[in-house]
């Protein structure tokens, strides 16, 4: 099966970098130009058009120790009180950006209706590993939930959302909401990357799709030494060998079958089911890495925005009483 015709010209179109002998003076400027890209108006005719229906703008979280800016997103119509929170993060690890996830966030926003929250994490780079991210996720769930009168969110009405690398982020944040007693309501995980470890490599789908068009193994060979430096944990962020999967938000895990990571998503549902979670699975054939963030020009985007909008809406629905 081949990728979408799109997406093959736009590869076609780009040259991939050197992964491995990429500096990190290089890295930076690649990181620069390539959020600069997706954040252009221009680039909407890949990323999707923002639902007329929400308000989008940034903001800057101040938390104890630093700041972390937000993209949020707010229906036009109806309150703005009580409305249930959609804690977003967004894919590429070492780049991206929360504006490259406009199309999704806005359309939920506005079709919950909800608050969605989208955290600018600190990337992934040379002394700053996954953990930051983990770190910069949890800390804006607790912060919007811990002053929702503020926000105008019902606390009791919430749930994570991440894409690729950002699922990491939102899964971790799903196992400390259950430790501390936060109570989520649902996690959605996108062509989800959970597993860090020494096996990380170690699944068929990487082996099938080495090469994809939209997520090589080189390129998440340096994902992988970014996220986990030499002497760090891997178990630490890679939610597949967590302790403990019981008593999580239940799940719904969106796999794109031409992606590297498919099995990893596959085997995370599967260890979610086997702990008493629920979780579904869902798989896109023909879709690649990365496709919630391009609906221009991978047609299956469409059928997942709206299957995660109908498990969100099933989640999130205000309890009778």
């Amino acid at each position: 099966m081949r990728a979408p015709l799109g997406i093959r010209v736009l590869r076609a179109l780009r040259k991939e970098p050197d992964w491995p002998a990429m500096p990190a003076e290089d890295l930076d400027a690649f990181r620069v130009a390539e959020n600069r890209r997706r954040s252009a108006p221009l680039i909407r005719v890949v990323t999707g058009f923002p639902a007329r229906g929400a308000e989008i703008g940034w903001q800057e979280l101040r938390l104890p120790d630093r700041m972390v800016r937000i993209r949020v997103y707010r229906p036009v119509r109806g309150t703005h009180e009580g409305l249930p929170l959609v804690l977003h993060v967004h894919g590429g690890g070492f780049v991206g950006t929360a504006v490259q996830s406009d199309w999704i966030n806005s359309h939920l926003a506005a079709h919950l209706p909800a608050l969605v929250v989208s955290v600018e994490h600190r990337l992934l780079a040379e002394g700053v590993p996954l953990s930051a991210a983990v770190d910069d996720g949890w800390d804006a769930l607790r912060h919007v939930l811990g002053h929702a009168g503020e926000w105008g969110v019902d606390p009791a009405r919430a749930a994570v959302f991440g894409e690729s690398a950002g699922s990491v982020v939102a899964a971790i944040a799903a196992i400390r909401a259950r430790d501390t007693g936060l109570v989520l309501r649902a996690q959605v995980l996108v062509n989800p990357c959970v597993d860090l470890t020494a096996t990380a490599f170690d699944y068929a789908s990487m082996r099938e799709h080495a090469d994809s068009p939209t997520l090589t193994v080189p390129q998440m060979e340096l994902f992988r030494r970014l996220a986990v430096p030499e002497g760090s944990d891997a178990r630490a962020v890679s939610p597949l060998y967590a302790d403990d999967l019981a008593g999580l938000a239940p799940a719904l895990v969106v796999v794109p079958t031409l992606d590297p990571v498919a099995d990893h998503g596959r085997a995370y549902a599967g260890r979610l089911r086997d702990a008493g979670t629920p979780a579904r699975l869902t798989e896109h054939p023909g879709a690649t890495h990365a496709f919630l963030s391009m609906p221009g020009v991978v047609p299956h985007a469409r059928a997942a925005r709206a299957e995660i909008t109908g498990f969100l809406h099933g989640r999130l629905t205000r309890l009778p009483g």
